[in-house]
């Protein structure tokens, strides 16, 4: 992977003059000020695939937090990734490829820098990239269609049946849920989240599961005549993944986040963009 380095690199000449103003002993307070300066800005520096800009991965098809509309990535992800790029002083850009590739094109470099795709933290995941921490926590869901045989008051025992066919993004915790907790029922998956909802709706699944505030946000937006019949919380954890290799980045956007957090953006955007 090659990138371009961020930071600062002091000139020997600078740092002479330096020395020359202000002296060399350790009790000089301007001395010592200058020195924790330079060690801060070289605490931030960190690399990344287009210098200048924060590159984000994602899959634009999991409203509300990434959705394509008009041609252009929007969502509670893209915003705030947009805002800590603001934070960073850096310009921004979206790259958009299937869910299940993005952890390795983060971890192979060159692609983008970090990862928001509504992830949630997991021991698997950690093992090929960094998080930060958390900035939405979400539970799973399950919706079917309206009118059928699976009910609220019935859907742990229905939904667990042979014949049943549950449509799931890949590679997502609710692909692993269903396979843990539906093992007598076929778990389908798709590429992407509205593949799965258009499944159930043509007939070809019997029910989607995948987090709550996008079964939510998808049956309030186009598919009315679902319904959810299950909600598990599950209390999973959203972050930033970030490449391994770029620990000063992970570090910049937790303080990032942090800010974000303390004055307000973050309740802002989750207000805007789940309700």
């Amino acid at each position: 992977m090659k990138m371009k380095k961020l930071g600062v690199v002091l000139a020997a000449g600078v740092l002479a003059a330096s020395l020359a103003l202000f002296g060399c002993s350790s009790n000089s307070t301007a001395g010592n000020d200058t020195k924790k300066d330079d060690s801060a800005k070289a605490d931030t520096s960190y690399t990344l695939v287009t210098d200048g800009t924060l590159t984000m991965g994602t899959s634009a098809d999991y409203p509300p937090f990434e959705n394509l509309e008009n041609g252009e990535a929007v969502g509670f992800d893209v915003d705030l990734c947009k805002a800590v790029a603001d934070e960073l002083g850096l310009k921004f850009e979206v790259v958009n490829n299937q869910f299940d590739t993005l952890l390795t094109g983060l971890a192979a470099g060159g692609k983008f820098d970090v990862v928001l795709a509504g992830m949630t933290v997991e021991p698997e995941r950690a093992e090929l990239a960094d998080f930060t921490d958390t900035y939405y926590v979400d539970d799973q869901a399950v919706a079917v269609m309206k009118d059928g045989a699976i009910a609220k008051d019935n859907a742990k025992e229905e939904l667990n049946k042979a014949g049943v066919i549950i449509a799931v993004q890949s590679g997502t915790t609710g692909e692993t849920y269903c396979r843990e907790n539906f093992p007598n029922a076929t778990i389908q998956p798709y590429g992407n989240s509205t593949d799965s909802f258009a499944a159930m709706q043509a007939g070809q699944a019997t029910a989607v599961c995948t987090n709550a505030a996008v079964v939510k946000k998808m049956l309030s937006e186009a598919y009315s005549d679902a319904q959810v019949v299950l909600e598990v919380a599950t209390g999973e954890e959203y972050a930033v993944a970030v490449n391994k290799d770029n620990p000063e980045l992970t570090k910049a956007i937790n303080e990032a986040i942090k800010k974000l957090q303390d004055d307000g953006t973050v309740e802002k955007l989750a207000a805007k963009w789940l309700g």
